[in-house]
């Protein structure tokens, strides 16, 4: 469990470093020498505000009053130095600040939750353990989340285990029962193909309206905007390169800023640093809150899958099979499940 709390730790510190470098761009405030991370409380108090709209909502669901959630964020906007909500009489709206913090804070108190429940459940009770990507995690297991612990008995661990770049960097220990990864690999009816690959520009709306003349042109004339690169080289998926061969390249060399990940390159995107490119079913919350808008004709579909796999371990076991047939229930459907093992079948 320690791991777990640790990686928690991490990716909320981070998520505050890229606070504090926006706030140092933007304003000038004193600074303290030592950060310190917000409470628990306090974040809680803020992810339910986003979940429901209003501040009023979130003290309702919590139980309190509408004052403590309002000392709450006004804590929160204090010890961060810059607006994460512009207030109305309809309700609040995130500001482009409380986005970025909202995606780290929701991944985050997420990983708790699970780790709250696997540090207090019977040691004999059943778990399962999920490997994939950071974004997976984010943005296609923790949305399931509840559904996924309704499918396999709350009295099930769900563990996810975040590997770096691909499925063959999982580390021994805990030993992954499924995996999510791109390419179906295993023996046929081990694997189920969650949506297809597609992929299609995106940026913050501030960033479309700032180069809309270019944007709105062809792509040859994109030379001189910024594409945001995740490092994908060994994941599998596509990269910016699969999309110029379908749409077209910008006429001269593009200028690329890379990213360790593909969670920080869309949040650059979102905080209008460049173009990032987007992965149906990846980026599909940040373009239904309006943080990021898409560009282009349209996705570009290609000729790769994202699935679940069962390991070696996890054909052994039923509460994996279960895990494995609620991915395969709850994808989109497909026009077609191929299967083409990549290698040896007992690789995982």
């Amino acid at each position: 469990m320690m791991h777990i709390i640790q990686s928690i730790a991490a990716d909320l510190f981070q998520s505050l470093l890229r606070l504090e470098s926006h706030i140092c761009i933007n304003t000038v405030m004193p600074r303290s020498k030592s950060y310190k991370l917000p409470t628990t409380t306090a974040m809680t108090a803020f992810e339910c505000a986003v979940r429901r709209g209003s501040f009023a909502g979130a003290a309702k669901e919590l139980g309190t009053s509408q004052p403590a959630v309002s000392r709450h964020i006004a804590s929160l906007e204090q010890q961060l130095g810059t607006k994460l909500f512009e207030r109305s009489r309809t309700g609040v709206k995130l500001t482009p600040a409380g986005r970025q913090f909202h995606d780290g804070v929701s991944a985050g108190l997420g990983i708790i939750r699970s780790a709250a429940n696997e540090a207090t459940a019977p040691s004999t009770g059943e778990q399962v353990v999920i490997a994939c990507s950071m974004a997976a995690s984010q943005y296609v297991v923790m949305p399931r989340y509840d559904a996924l612990r309704d499918a396999l008995g709350h009295q099930t661990l769900i563990r996810v285990l975040i590997f770096y770049l691909n499925a063959r960097n999982l580390p021994l220990e805990p030993v992954a029962d499924v995996v999510l990864d791109w390419k179906p690999y295993g023996r046929a009816g081990d694997h189920a193909v969650l949506f297809r690959e597609a992929v299609r520009p995106v940026c913050s709306p501030a960033f479309a309206e700032a180069h809309a003349d270019t944007l709105n042109g062809p792509v040859s004339g994109w030379s001189g905007l910024t594409f945001l690169e995740p490092d994908l080289a060994s994941s599998g998926s596509a990269s910016w390169e699969d999309w110029f061969e379908a749409a077209g390249r910008p006429e001269l060399a593009p200028r690329f800023l890379g990213f360790d990940n593909y969670v920080y390159s869309l949040e650059a995107a979102v905080g209008g640093q460049g173009i990032a490119l987007g992965w149906r079913n990846f980026v599909d919350r940040h373009l239904e809150t309006g943080a990021l808008v898409a560009l282009g004709d349209g996705y570009v579909e290609l000729e790769n899958f994202y699935c679940g796999i069962l390991t070696q371990q996890g054909r052994l076991r039923p509460i994996a099979q279960k895990c494995l047939s609620f991915f395969r229930g709850d994808a989109p459907a497909q026009d077609e499940e191929p299967w083409a093992p990549l290698g040896d079948e007992d690789d995982l």
